[in-house]
């Protein structure tokens, strides 16, 4: 009896990866039938011999180091800002009524679409890559924090005071918590959104990261180490999106929505 609970934990692990795994065989059959040409999309296991031959040079480690750091400072920093704002205006009507709307009219400008802008300001350097990044992971950051605890029961407010409960102590025990679904649920949208941004930010000028790879293999025609580039940020994403999981299932094991995964 205890193994069918196990199974059943691994049935679930494995089935999000029954597609990924059946369009990856598809894809080297149809590969080597001449269906798809190598020049337009060349076959996994061509990615997989130019993955492993760039490994072998200890450059592409690097690069992958060097996007990792960008994505995590710009995510810092942006999401640092973001929950402090929305923590912020979420518990004073005060600060919401100064700050709110500034924030919601930019919110509304696509982060992209300021680029030229951004290159004007910092260059093509670091400072331009992290503010973007920043930038992207900033909105839906704030957005949940402020939602999250705007959102928590005014009956757990009321109790809490009626407990005798300080304003600090009120933060803590009842508005935060109840405000952390939400919280992360941001979190794990923000993780896109860096991504996302980071590819765009390296694609327009780089000289190290991931995105200086795709470049330069896109310049000599190199389509096999293109494709890798794109898979190794889908990779790259789907890991942080497994710890932002992680962290989720160790801080509401409380909450009684929650369901493990």
């Amino acid at each position: 009896m205890s193994k069918l609970p196990r199974a059943g934990r691994l049935t679930r692990q494995l089935v999000p990866w029954v597609i990924p795994a059946a369009l990856l065989i598809v894809w080297e059959v149809l590969s080597r039938v001449g269906v798809i040409s190598p020049r337009t999309l060349p076959a996994p296991s061509a990615v997989v011999g130019a993955t492993i031959t760039l490994i072998t040079t200890e450059q592409l480690l690097h690069d992958i180091a060097v996007s990792f750091q960008r994505a995590f400072v710009g995510f810092l920093i942006g999401g640092g800002v973001g929950f402090a704002l929305g923590l912020l205006n979420g518990v004073s009507t005060i600060s919401e009524g100064l700050l709110d709307s500034s924030i919601q009219m930019i919110r509304n400008i696509p982060h992209l679409a300021i680029i030229p802008l951004v290159i004007l300001w910092f260059g093509i350097g670091e400072t331009a890559k992290l503010f973007l990044v920043a930038l992207g992971v900033f909105f839906p950051v704030y957005i949940n924090t402020f939602y999250g605890i705007r959102g928590v029961e005014p009956g757990l407010l009321e109790m809490g005071r009626v407990y005798g409960l300080s304003r600090l102590a009120l933060f803590w025990q009842i508005i935060l918590p109840g405000a952390l679904p939400s919280i992360l649920v941001g979190l794990r949208y923000a993780l896109g959104i860096m991504w996302l941004t980071l590819i765009v930010a390296e694609t327009i000028a780089a000289d190290s990261g991931i995105g200086e790879v795709t470049m330069s293999a896109r310049e000599f025609m190199r389509t096999d180490v293109v494709v890798m580039g794109i898979l190794l940020y889908a990779l790259l994403g789907k890991l942080a999106d497994s710890i932002a999981r992680l962290l989720e299932g160790r801080l509401l094991q409380w909450h009684p929505s929650y369901q493990p995964k």
